[in-house]
């Protein structure tokens, strides 16, 4: 993250969390969408514990931030391609996951929830299937049994189009510390019909502009 002079801090909710800090002068549009997600990541997945996987890389800088400039879809097959392989040939603790920001391409959910049978066949080409599999976050995300204004879809909504790039031996090693897993999603339910809409765009604003 670049810094200047005049830079502002934002401070999260996450206690041991690393502040990140943003430059109060206008940004390039990629350090923007980093920043955003960055907030995201802190203030909602982290701190609101969404995922109780995500903390442990995320503070010992394991996580790996990708702003696509793909404009179409055929660009975004390759960005995620190289993305795979960077990721597969990493040593896990330099890079333990990946998150793949395409802002300019699928902000539609439906045509990018087709896309993730894309992104499945690309694991697969290039015979990463069992290896790495790629979960999905959107703006509108939107959850089969779900309205599309009912709060719990916040579990899986980003800034922008995300794709994350997860380790299988990541999931696994996860998974056997969690006796029931369905019950983090029944928790962030709970969680966020707590905090209602206001609360979940105040918390997502946190530090913006201060």
């Amino acid at each position: 993250m670049r810094l200047d002079a005049t830079s502002l801090t934002i401070r999260g909710p996450t206690d041991g969390l690393s502040s990140v800090t943003e430059p109060a002068t206008e940004q390039p549009p990629e350090d923007a969408q980093i920043g955003a997600t960055r907030r995201w990541l802190e203030q909602a997945v982290i701190g609101l514990n969404l995922c109780p996987f995500a903390r442990a890389p995320y503070i010992k800088n394991r996580v790996r931030l990708r702003v696509s400039a793909a404009i179409d879809e055929d660009q975004l097959v390759a960005d995620l391609a190289e993305e795979l392989g960077l990721l597969a040939a990493s040593d896990p603790d330099e890079i333990e996951t990946t998150l793949l920001i395409h802002p300019q391409v699928l902000q539609d959910f439906h045509d990018f929830n087709d896309f993730l049978e894309i992104a499945d066949a690309t694991v697969q080409a290039l015979g990463l299937e069992g290896e790495l599999q790629v979960a999905s976050f959107h703006p509108d995300y939107q959850f089969a049994d779900a309205a599309h204004d009912a709060i719990e879809n916040c579990t899986n909504r980003s800034p922008f189009p995300t794709l994350h790039l997860l380790r299988e031996s990541s999931i696994d090693r996860a998974i056997e510390v969690i006796e029931d897993t369905d019950e983090i999603y029944r928790r962030n339910i709970e969680t966020l019909r707590g905090l209602g809409w206001e609360g979940w765009k105040k918390l997502l604003q946190a530090g913006v502009g201060a």
